[in-house]
C-alpha cells in the first residue's frame, strides 16, 4: 500500500485519531487515504472505511473534526469517505496480526484469561462477569468478554449493546464498550470493554437450537476470527454446569483459570463444585470462589441472609482438597437492588453507581485478579552461551 500523501502540518493531530473498533491511529491502520490544507484553510481528509455499510463512521468523523479544528491554519474540514479495496482490507489484517489462529492459546501470551464458570443457572454468573470486566476496564486494562452461554446468551443486554459486530472478509471486530470518564478509577487511562455473543448475530427471542459440534465451532470462532488486539483480560462467560462449552475451552485454552459462582445456599453449592472439579480433570486452575447473593442490608441496619451463609467458604475449602493447592473466597456480593436496576438499564452497576454494596465487592474481586502484565515467567526464545 502506498504512503497517503499527508500535509505535515495536520500530522501530529491526524496520529491521535484512533478508529473506535480496533483502537488503533487511522494513519496506522493505512485508513488515510490523503490529508491536504488548501489555501483556503479547508483541510480535506480522505478515509477509507474497512467496509461500505461502516456502523461507526459518524464517529470517525467527529473524531477528525475535533482533532483538525484546533489546528493553525485550519477553519473548516470535510471529510471524504471511502472503502478500502479487498487488497487493502488484506494489508490491513497483515498489520493487525490477524492469523484466524488462538492468540489467546500461545503459552507466552501476556492474557490473563478468566473462564466464569458456575454449577447450576440463576447464581448470577453473568452479572458477576459483565461487571467484573467493567471494574477491569475502569482501572484502566484493555478487557475483551466471550459470550460462550451460546443458548443463555446475556452478556449484550448487560453492558446495553444494541448492534451487531462489524465484519471485515474472514476477520470479525466485536463491539466495543467504552468506560465512562466518570466511572475510571485513574482519571488518564482510558479502558475499553470488548465484546462478542452470538446473540449479536441472532435475534434475541429466538432460540439458538445448536448441539455439540455446532458450539464447539462458535466458541473456535469467537476465539480465532474475532479480532480483540492486544488484550490484559479476556473473560469467558461459561454455560451452567460441565458440558460441551467448558469442556471446550479448557481444550481451547488450557492457561485459563476458572473463576466458580454460586450463591450461599447449600443445595448449590454441591452443584458448583463440579464446575471447580472439571478444572482439575482438564489440567486447568482455579483462580477463585466468588459467592453471589449473600446477605442483603435492609434499611434498619440488620442483614436478611435470603439464601443462607457458609456456602462460599464450604466450596473453597472441598476444591481446596481436590486441587491440591489452595482455592480461596475471592469476595462475597450482596444482594443488592442497584445491581438489578443497572443489569435493566444494560450498564454495569461498578460505573453507575460504583459505591453500591455489590459494585464495592466486584471491585474488589476484580482488583485480585489484575495485576501488572510481565514476562516473569514466560520463555525468552533465548538460550545462555
Amino acid at each position: 500500500m502506498p504512503e497517503p500523501e499527508v500535509d505535515p502540518r495536520l500530522h501530529d493531530a491526524l496520529n491521535t485519531v484512533q478508529d473506535p473498533e480496533l483502537k488503533r491511529p487511522l494513519l496506522e491502520l493505512g485508513m488515510v487515504h490523503s490529508a491536504t490544507l488548501q489555501p483556503d484553510g479547508t483541510a480535506v481528509i480522505e478515509v477509507l472505511l474497512t467496509i461500505s455499510g461502516c456502523p461507526l463512521r459518524s464517529t470517525i468523523e467527529q473524531d477528525l473534526h475535533r482533532a483538525l479544528m484546533p489546528v493553525d491554519g485550519v477553519h473548516r474540514v470535510v471529510v471524504e469517505l471511502g472503502v478500502m479495496t479487498p487488497e487493502q482490507r488484506q494489508e490491513l489484517k497483515e498489520r493487525l496480526g490477524h492469523t484466524r489462529s488462538i492468540p489467546f492459546a500461545d503459552p507466552n501470551s501476556l492474557t490473563r484469561v478468566h473462564a466464569v464458570a458456575s454449577g447450576k443457572g440463576g447464581v448470577g454468573k453473568s452479572s458477576v462477569t459483565a461487571n467484573v470486566a467493567a471494574a477491569l476496564a475502569a482501572r484502566g486494562r484493555h478487557v475483551g468478554v466471550v459470550d460462550a452461554d451460546i443458548h443463555g446468551f446475556s452478556i449484550p443486554g448487560l453492558f446495553g449493546i444494541q448492534r451487531g459486530p462489524t465484519k471485515v472478509d474472514d476477520m470479525i471486530l466485536p463491539a466495543v464498550v467504552e468506560v465512562p470518564e466518570a466511572a475510571r478509577a485513574d482519571q488518564g487511562v482510558p479502558g475499553s470493554v470488548k465484546v462478542i455473543s452470538i446473540g449479536m448475530f441472532t435475534d434475541p427471542a429466538t432460540p439458538v437450537v445448536w448441539r455439540g459440534p455446532l458450539l464447539d465451532r462458535a466458541i473456535e470462532q469467537f476465539l480465532a476470527d474475532v479480532h480483540f488486539g492486544d488484550l490484559d483480560h479476556l473473560l469467558l462467560d461459561l454455560p451452567p454446569g460441565t458440558g460441551d462449552v467448558a469442556i471446550s475451552v479448557a481444550q481451547k485454552l488450557p492457561q485459563s483459570r476458572v473463576l466458580v459462582v454460586s450463591t450461599p445456599q447449600q443445595a448449590a453449592t454441591g452443584i458448583a463444585e463440579r464446575a471447580g472439579t472439571l478444572a482439575a480433570m482438564t489440567e486447568q486452575t482455579v483462580a477463585g470462589v466468588v459467592e453471589n447473593m449473600t446477605a442483603m442490608v435492609l434499611p434498619d441496619g440488620s442483614r436478611l441472609e435470603l439464601f443462607g451463609s457458609g456456602g462460599g467458604e464450604q466450596i473453597a475449602q472441598s476444591l481446596t482438597e481436590r486441587m491440591g493447592c489452595p482455592v480461596s473466597v475471592l469476595g462475597s456480593v450482596p444482594l443488592d437492588v442497584a445491581l438489578r436496576e443497572s443489569a435493566d438499564q444494560g450498564l454495569p452497576v461498578v460505573w453507575s453507581n460504583p459505591h453500591s454494596p455489590a459494585a464495592t465487592a466486584l471491585t474488589e474481586i476484580a482488583a485480585q485478579i489484575d495485576g501488572p502484565r510481565g514476562l516473569s515467567g514466560k520463555s525468552l526464545g533465548v538460550t545462555p552461551r
